[in-house]
Parts: C-alpha cells; structure tokens; sequence
C-alpha cells in the first residue's frame, strides 16, 4: 500500500535519471547536491517510488519544480523538440550567415522552462481560487 508521503509515478527514478541527464548532471553532481554517494543516486534512479523530502530535494538540486520532476514525460519533450525544429526554417533565412555569432540555447531546457512557467501560473490560479473560496 502506498503512503501519501511517497510518489509513485511510473518509476519515479527514470524521470529523475532522464532530467538529470538533460540539465547536464551527472550522479556525481546530484550526489553532493543531495548529500549521498552516488552510489546512493543509482539506486534512486533505479527506484519506483520515492518519498516526497527526496523529491522536493531533488528537484531542488536540478532547478525544477515539483510538479515538473513527477509530471516528466520523455514524449513531450521528443514532441515539443521536433516540432520546434519542424516550423522553423533557420537554414533558409538570412539569420543563418550570423550563426557563429548567436547564442544558440538549448531547446530541450527552454522546454522545461516554458512548462515549469506554466505550472507556476497554474499553482497561482488555484491559489487565488482557493483564498476566493475561503473568504
């Protein structure tokens, strides 16, 4: 039986592998994030559920939120990528020839950014909407 303070999100520890791996951690990284070895971080990617301190930790070390770490779908993020590069036509515009002066971002972290604002706009939401049913 599942407790409320421990989330089971099919295989919580692969979304926390795969997040890792995309902000650019490795288990060392998250290791001294979290205070374990990281030995200690194979067997949480490995895990199936993790408690909820962890995870608020966790999440805390790669810089998303909450929602994001359990919400993580590898789909979405292939989905977003391809019809991000699907619609733009960077080859044939006159911005191609300045290419080695751009910074080009990383699309899979604004991505996660871009979701991470959404959930923080939705938290607020629900937050007015629960203080306008309290008064």
């Amino acid at each position: 039986m599942e407790t409320a303070s421990t989330i089971k999100s099919s295989f919580i520890g692969k979304k926390v592998e795969r997040i890792r791996h995309l902000r650019g951690f490795t288990q060392d990284d998250l290791a001294k994030g979290l205070g374990i070895t990281p030995q200690a971080v194979s067997k949480l990617e490995q895990s199936e559920s993790i408690d909820e301190e962890r995870i608020n930790q966790i999440a805390n070390v790669l810089g998303v939120t909450v929602e994001g770490l359990k919400g993580f779908k590898e789909d979405n993020v292939f989905i977003n990528t391809n019809n991000f590069y699907d619609t733009t036509s960077f080859s044939n515009s006159p911005v191609s020839a300045h290419v080695g002066s751009m910074n080009v971002t990383n699309p899979i972290e604004k991505i996660i950014e871009l979701y991470e604002s959404l959930l923080k706009s939705e938290r607020e939401k629900v937050e007015i909407l629960l203080n306008r049913k309290s008064e």
